[in-house]
């Protein structure tokens, strides 16, 4: 088997979840008083890694208390309910807004399968599997899980997704942010330096509220933020910086590509590109750059759709007739 399990500290694995390749997406594992939470699931794939990472730690299925997905697209949720099969003393932790998506998957999967088509969908999630509502637990902004003595708080994070929210784990001072605190590769890192950048995939990307989580992380002072895509990193002035200054630019360029409405997703994607690509020879980092932008491919691809979809909402939003208060 591929190399999955990295050890961080205060009992937190980091598992590659082997999305796409190594290196791309990972899973949490957190492991107290001899029981496991398991923060995001990758893919139906995904769970041979899981299940291997526990082998190793000499723990069970059977061991694992709660599996928290940050949200649920299907890079972070679509092992849910494999995992569960397998987990049978586990229960889900998830955001109110995503709930019935997991308890019942149809919608979601035909949503995806119409983006990537049938072939590729499989390839890269396998199947959705339902979750009975009796094993799930709803968390709103605030609500804390006692994990064996482990508190973990959980704060409402909308910006890359309404369904999203971020975990905070006051034993290792650290915030569990899925994709709201963005992506830091570390194939495009240096010794001293991240390559980080926002994800504004579809469908609920909003700079505004987003720009108001990454604060609302910001504010509980972290020590470490825990990327799912990838790795741990700290949360220097360097880093947030980048980030923020990353997703005004991103807005930006989708503005000035605002009209024709024609092939607008393949322009700024484009010129996300040709940013990140000047961005990461700035940083100097480990990779050249063909291998940084073979890296990227993806990611612009998706943030393009999600920004044009963005634009599509702003000007509905413009377009629509004001509501008399007379």
């Amino acid at each position: 088997m591929k190399k999955t399990i990295t050890h961080l500290s205060d009992g937190i694995t980091l598992i590659d979840a082997h999305y796409t390749d190594q290196g791309i997406a990972g899973i949490y594992m957190l492991v107290h008083a001899s029981k496991v939470t398991l923060i995001e699931t990758g893919t139906s794939h995904s769970v041979a890694y899981v299940l291997a990472a526990l082998e190793e730690l000499k723990l069970t299925p059977d061991d694992v208390e709660y599996i928290i997905p940050t949200h649920i697209h299907l890079d972070h949720a679509a092992g849910a309910g494999h995992l569960l099969d397998l987990c049978l003393q586990a229960q889900l932790v998830i955001h109110p807004r995503g709930a019935g998506h997991l308890i019942n998957p149809e919608k979601l999967e035909a949503g995806t399968i119409a983006v990537y088509g049938e072939e590729k969908y499989r390839k890269l999630y396998g199947a959705l599997k339902p979750i009975n509502e009796q094993r799930i637990i709803i968390a709103k902004d605030g609500f804390e899980l006692d994990f064996n003595g482990r508190k973990l708080r959980f704060i409402d994070t909308p910006g890359h997704a309404l369904h999203h929210f971020c975990i905070y784990d006051p034993l290792s001072n650290g915030v569990f942010t899925g994709d709201t605190f963005g992506i830091a590769y570390k194939q495009l890192a240096n010794s001293n330096n991240d390559f980080i950048f926002p994800s504004t995939t579809p469908v609920h990307f909003d700079p505004d509220a987003l720009l108001e989580s990454i604060d609302k992380i910001l504010s509980l002072q972290p020590k470490y933020i825990y990327l799912t895509h990838f790795g741990m990193i700290k949360p220097t002035k360097k880093n947030v910086s980048q980030l923020t200054q990353c997703i005004k630019t991103f807005v930006t360029i989708a503005k000035e590509e605002k009209n024709p409405i024609e092939d607008r997703a393949k322009r700024i994607e484009e010129k996300l590109m040709l940013y990140l690509l000047e961005q990461y020879h700035k940083t100097q980092g480990n990779a050249s750059l063909e291998e940084a932008k073979k890296l990227l491919q993806m990611d612009c691809h998706l943030n393009a759709q999600g920004l044009d979809i963005w634009l599509k909402r702003l000007a509905k939003k413009e377009n629509s007739p004001a509501i008399s208060t007379v």
